[in-house]
C-alpha cells in the first residue's frame, strides 16, 4: 500500500504563487518535462524568413505580431483583435475584400547594416516561455508580448565594434489621410519628448474607433524625430551596448476614451517593470499555461512526434492570440504583415472561426474560447432582432458570417421585402427599386446580402453581378451556424458543469436557437406527419434544398439539450411538451433511402431532398465535409443508436471510392479526420491527421508552421486547428451516446497501435483524464472528478478485469463494458488492468 500511495501522490495539485490572471495547474498522474515536452514544437531558422508571412508569432491575446528580418532591420507589424475599421452596418465596402481590420502600425528596428544574415544568423521561437530571439553579426535581440498589459518588448544587445545608430521606425499603413465615400481613416504622428506615437481615428455616420501606438525605451538615450509625414522614429545613440524597445498599444470604440493616455500608461508601467521583469512575469504565466494539459506522441517514423510539435504549436498560437474582447480573425489572427487588408475582410466566418474553436475544451483552457462567447453574447440583442426582421421568426439568428458588432438594424419596408424574397414568398425579379439601391452599398460577405458577387468598375460607377439564384449564396440562407454556436455554449456547460454559465448565457442561446426553428415559416408539419424544413442551405455546398443535413441535424442537436438545460434549471417547464412534440416529429435525416436511383447503394446521409437551387443544388451530394454536422452534434456517436452509427460509418466510407486514406489530404477545413475518430478509425486516422497537417500543394506550409489558404494576408493555421480536433477525439473522447445524455470516456478510441502517447486532458463532466499507451498497450486511465459527478468509463482493456483505486485506496475489481463509478469533488480515480502493481507504472514524460 505505501507504494500505492507514492503512485497517488503524483494526482496532487501543484502549488502556485497566486498572482493576476494566474491559472492553476490540474491535477495529473505524470511527472512531466513540460520545458523539454513545449520546446519540441519551437521554430528554429537557420535563416531568415523567406517573408513577412512566415515570420515568429509572438502576443499577447490581444496585441501582437509576426516578426521577421531583412539583412539589416527586424520588422513587426503590430495588430489588435479589437480594431475594426468599419462596423457591420457600413455602407462604403461594396467591393469585396476592401473591408479592413487589425492593423495598428509598422515598426522596424534598423541597425544600419547587414547584420541578419549568413552563417551567424538564427532565429528561435521559444513555445515554453514565448519569446524570440534573433541572433545575426553581434547582435542580438529578444522580442515578447506581456501578459499583463497591451505591450511588446524588444531586448538588444548590439555588440558591433563599428558603433552605428538603432533606428526604431514607427510607420503608418496608409496615407494620413484616407476617405471612401463618408468613411474616413485619419493617421497621426508625433514625437512626445523622448517618445514617438501613432494614432488612427476611423469614423463612418456613428461609427467610431481609435488606436494608438506608443513606443519608449529604457538603457540608453533616444531622440524622436519625424522623417516624413507618415513615419516617426527613435534615433539611439550610437554605442549603446544594451536597450529596451517597449512597444504599447491601445484601441477604443468611444470617440471620447484617450487612446493615447491609455497606451501611455501601459508603456509606462512596462517601463517602470523593465524587460527582466516583465520576462519573469510571462515565464510564471506562461509555465501555469502549458501545465494545464498536455499531449506527448511518438513513433518510430517520426510521424506522432510531428503531429505533437503542431498540436503544441496549435496551443502556443491559440495562447498568443485568443485572449481579447474579440476571436482571433481567421483570415490572419493577429499575423497579418502587410497592413490591414485581408482576403474575405473583416467578417467573422463560422466555418472557418470553428478551426480554431472546437479543438479547444479538452485543452482545459476554457480562456481561450471566452472571446469567442463574449462577442456572441454582446450581440445577442441584433440576433434577436435580425430572427424578426430578416426571417419573421422568433428566438435569435445568429449569421453565418456576421461583424464583430452583430447585424444591424434594417429600416422596416426593407425589412418586410427582404422577409418575402428571402422566404420565397415574392419573386426575386419582383424585388423593388428601393430594396436594391439600399443593397447596393452593403457588404458583400455578411450574410443577408451575399447573393452578391463580383463586379467591377465601368465608367466611374461600381456594377456588380448576382450569383445567379436569387436571394439565394453561400452564405445567406444557413441557420445552423446558431445552432453551432449555441452547441458550443452548452458544451462548456458540459465540460465544466458551470450552473450559472448555463443558466445565464448558454440557456438563452439554446432557447433562442430552439424558438428560432420552431417558429421560422418556412418549418412546416406537411402531409406526413412530420415537420419540414424548406428553402435553406446545406452549409455553402447546396441552396434552397429541403431538408439539408445541417438544419435537420441542427435541430436534432439544439431541442434535446434544450429541454435537458431547462430540466437542470428548472424553467420554462410549459415549453418542455412543445419542444418534445417538435423533436418527436421532425423530419429524420436524408439518406440513399430517398432517393429511389440510389435505394440499393448503402445507406448513407446526404445533402438534401429536392427541390434544389438550379445553380447549387446536388442534393445527392454526401454531407459537407467542412462542417459534418451529424458528428458534432452527437448524434452517431459510440453507444448511441446503432442504426445511425451504422450509416455514419457508411457516409465517411462514401468520402473514399475512389482513393484510399493514405491517399487523401484533406482540404485546410475539413472534419473528415475528426470524423473518422469519432466512428474509432484508426486505419483512417493513421493517415488522414498527418496529410492534413501536411496541406495541399497550392498552399505551400510557410517556416512558421502557417499557411496563407485564404488568399493576400491570411496567415493562419486552420488546418492545424483542425487536425487537433481529430487528435483529441482519436486520444480521448468523452461524449454522450446522444445529444443531452451522459457523457462517456473513452481512451485511445482511434489510436494507430505503432503510436504511443501519454495525455492528460480535460473531459465532459468536469473530468481531468489521464493515460498512456505504449506499443498497442493501456497502461492506465487516471482521472480527477472536479465536479464530483458520476463517472462513465468504457472499459479500456475489454474483457478483462479492471481494478479500480480511489484516493489511494483499492475500492473495486469489475469487468464491466462500461465502468460507472461514482465519486466526490476532486476523488481521484486510478484504473489498471487486475494484477498489475501500480507502483511500476512508467509516469515520466521527457
Amino acid at each position: 500500500m505505501r507504494k500505492m500511495t507514492m503512485v497517488i501522490i503524483g494526482l496532487a495539485f501543484f502549488l502556485v504563487a497566486q498572482s493576476q490572471g494566474a491559472i492553476h495547474p490540474p491535477a495529473t498522474m505524470f511527472k512531466v518535462g513540460y520545458q523539454k515536452l513545449v520546446s519540441r514544437a519551437d521554430l528554429v531558422y537557420d535563416r531568415p524568413a523567406s517573408r513577412s508571412e512566415a515570420g515568429q508569432p509572438i502576443g499577447n491575446g490581444r496585441m501582437g505580431s509576426l516578426v521577421w528580418t531583412t539583412p539589416s532591420q527586424l520588422s513587426m507589424q503590430i495588430n489588435r483583435v479589437d480594431v475594426f475599421a468599419s462596423n457591420s452596418a457600413s455602407n462604403n465596402f461594396f467591393e469585396r475584400n476592401t473591408d479592413y481590420c487589425g492593423g495598428t502600425g509598422y515598426v522596424d528596428l534598423d541597425f544600419g547594416a547587414p547584420v541578419f544574415e549568413g552563417k551567424d544568423f538564427r532565429q528561435q521561437l521559444s513555445c515554453f516561455n514565448a519569446i524570440s530571439t534573433i541572433s545575426g553579426k553581434a547582435v542580438q535581440a529578444r522580442v515578447l508580448a506581456w501578459n499583463e498589459a497591451d505591450v511588446m518588448a524588444v531586448d538588444v544587445k548590439d555588440q558591433r565594434a563599428m558603433a552605428r545608430p538603432l533606428l526604431v521606425n514607427l510607420r503608418m499603413l496608409r496615407m494620413p489621410v484616407s476617405l471612401r465615400g463618408n468613411h474616413s481613416a485619419v493617421s497621426t504622428i508625433e514625437t512626445l519628448g523622448d517618445r514617438i506615437l501613432l494614432k488612427q481615428v476611423f469614423k463612418e455616420d456613428k461609427y467610431y474607433c481609435s488606436s494608438a501606438v506608443v513606443i519608449g525605451l529604457t538603457g540608453g538615450k533616444a531622440i524622436a524625430e519625424k522623417i516624413n509625414t507618415s513615419a516617426v522614429r527613435l534615433n539611439i545613440v550610437p554605442g549603446t551596448e544594451h536597450s529596451s524597445i517597449f512597444i504599447a498599444s491601445a484601441a477604443s470604440f468611444d470617440s471620447t476614451a484617450d487612446v493615447v493616455a491609455a497606451a501611455m500608461r501601459k508603456l509606462e508601467a512596462a517601463q517602470q517593470k523593465g524587460y527582466d521583469g516583465i520576462e519573469a512575469s510571462n515565464r510564471q504565466w506562461w509555465s501555469n499555461f502549458w501545465q494545464q494539459s498536455f499531449i506527448h506522441l511518438g513513433s518510430r517514423d517520426g510521424v506522432a512526434d510531428e503531429i505533437e510539435k503542431n498540436y503544441t504549436y496549435f496551443l502556443y498560437v491559440m495562447g498568443s492570440s485568443s485572449r481579447g474582447d474579440f476571436p482571433t480573425k481567421f483570415n490572419g489572427m493577429l499575423w497579418t504583415t502587410g497592413g490591414d487588408a485581408r482576403q474575405w475582410g473583416g467578417a467573422f466566418w463560422g466555418a472557418n472561426q470553428s478551426c480554431y474553436y472546437e479543438a479547444l475544451y479538452p485543452t482545459n483552457h476554457p480562456e481561450l474560447m471566452d472571446p469567442l462567447f463574449r462577442m456572441y453574447t454582446h450581440a445577442y440583442p441584433t440576433f434577436e432582432q435580425a430572427a424578426v426582421q430578416q426571417w419573421g421568426s422568433k428566438g435569435i439568428f445568429i449569421p453565418e458570417t456576421v461583424g464583430f458588432d452583430g447585424v444591424p438594424a434594417l429600416p422596416e419596408d426593407i425589412a418586410a421585402e427582404m422577409r418575402d424574397l428571402y422566404l420565397i414568398r415574392k419573386p426575386w425579379e419582383q424585388r423593388s427599386k428601393k430594396f436594391m439601391d439600399y443593397a447596393f452599398a452593403k457588404q458583400p460577405f455578411l450574410s443577408r446580402w451575399n447573393w452578391k458577387h463580383t463586379g467591377r468598375w465601368k465608367a466611374g460607377l461600381w456594377t456588380y453581378t448576382e450569383r445567379g439564384d436569387g436571394p439565394y449564396g453561400p452564405v445567406n440562407h444557413i441557420f445552423s451556424r446558431g445552432a453551432k454556436i449555441a452547441y458550443q455554449y452548452w458544451q462548456k456547460y458540459e465540460y465544466t458543469k458551470d450552473l450559472n454559465w448555463l443558466r445565464e448565457k448558454a440557456y438563452p442561446m439554446l432557447k433562442g436557437m430552439a424558438e428560432f426553428y420552431r417558429n421560422f415559416p418556412n418549418v412546416k408539419k406537411e402531409k406526413d406527419g412530420k415537420y419540414h424544413i424548406r428553402h435553406v442551405n446545406d452549409n455553402e455546398s447546396i441552396w434552397g434544398g429541403h431538408n439539408t443535413v445541417e438544419e435537420i441535424s441542427s435541430m436534432m442537436g439544439i431541442f434535446p439539450v434544450v429541454i435537458k438545460a431547462s430540466e437542470l434549471l428548472n424553467t420554462d417547464a410549459g415549453m418542455r411538451p412543445v419542444w418534445k412534440e417538435f423533436i418527436s416529429n421532425l423530419s429524420p435525416l436524408t439518406t440513399t433511402k430517398d432517393y429511389p436511383d440510389m435505394a440499393l447503394q448503402p445507406e448513407a446521409w446526404l445533402g438534401s431532398l429536392p427541390p434544389t437551387s438550379p445553380v447549387r443544388g446536388n442534393g445527392k451530394r454526401l454531407p459537407d465535409g467542412n462542417t459534418m454536422p451529424v458528428w458534432f452534434f452527437d448524434l452517431c456517436n459510440p453507444g448511441g443508436n446503432p442504426s445511425m452509427l451504422a450509416i455514419a460509418n457508411n457516409t465517411f466510407n462514401g468520402y473514399f471510392r475512389n482513393t484510399s486514406f493514405e491517399e487523401t489530404f484533406p482540404h485546410v477545413l475539413s472534419k473528415i479526420p475528426a470524423a473518422a475518430a469519432v466512428l474509432g478509425r484508426a486505419d483512417a486516422v493513421r493517415f488522414l491527421i498527418p496529410n492534413q497537417l501536411k496541406g495541399a500543394p497550392r498552399n505551400p506550409i510557410l517556416e512558421n508552421r502557417m499557411d496563407l489558404s485564404e488568399g493576400f494576408y491570411t496567415t493562419n493555421i486552420q488546418r492545424i486547428g483542425r487536425a487537433s480536433d481529430a487528435l483529441h477525439l482519436a486520444l480521448c473522447q468523452s461524449a454522450p451516446s446522444a445529444p443531452g445524455e451522459d457523457p462517456v470516456i473513452r481512451v485511445f478510441p482511434a489510436w494507430p497501435k505503432n503510436w504511443d502517447a501519454q495525455f492528460t486532458l480535460l473531459c465532459r463532466g468536469n473530468v481531468m483524464t489521464s493515460a498512456s499507451v505504449k506499443s498497442g498497450h493501456i497502461e492506465f486511465v487516471a482521472l480527477v472528478s472536479n465536479a464530483g459527478e458520476t463517472c462513465r468509463v468504457q472499459n479500456p482493456w475489454p474483457g478483462q478485469a479492471v481494478t479500480v483505486y480511489k484516493n489511494g485506496r483499492r475500492s473495486q475489481t469489475v469487468k464491466e463494458p462500461v465502468l460507472v463509478i461514482p465519486t466526490k469533488t476532486t476523488d481521484r480515480i486510478l484504473l489498471i488492468p487486475s494484477g498489475v502493481d501500480p507502483a511500476k507504472l512508467a509516469l515520466d514524460v521527457l
